[in-house]
């Protein structure tokens, strides 16, 4: 599993790979979490996530959308999520802990999740994402 910063002119566009299709969500929220906190990130404070979607590209973007929601709203900056698909149903558990500004106050601010270049892809080895941040 891993994730990586693509170029892009304005936004921040991310690549995630995993063996699995649940595993491909939590690399995603990993990517967010990185990109608007930074790699100081440690558990103990967990929120559920239910979300259902007519596909996999609106589901991808409903996730990460309500993870950046609840992560504003609530001052958590989550390190990992347990991903759970059941079809176009996602169940999420987020482990996180409250913003530090001090520690967290690294990263970039991201004001939302576009459906513009967003790509899942399925091979042999498992799953890859094109997604983009609007920052």
């Amino acid at each position: 599993m891993s994730y990586e910063e693509l170029p892009h002119t304005a936004d921040v566009k991310i690549r995630a790979c995993a063996p699995t299709l649940d595993a491909l969500f939590g690399e995603a929220c990993r990517a967010l979490m990185q990109v608007m906190y930074g790699g100081d990130r440690s558990g103990g404070t967990t929120r559920s996530i239910d979300l259902d979607a007519p596909d996999q590209e609106s589901l991808f973007c409903d996730f990460l959308s309500e993870v950046l929601y609840v992560s504003e709203v609530d001052g958590l900056v989550f390190r990992q999520a347990d991903v759970r698909l059941e079809g176009m149903h996602i169940h999420a558990v987020l482990d996180g802990e409250p913003f530090d500004p001090v520690r967290h106050n690294k990263g970039t601010e991201v004001k939302g999740i576009s459906y513009s270049g967003l790509s899942i892809q399925k091979d042999a080895k498992g799953y890859m994402l094109d997604i983009l941040f609007d920052v």
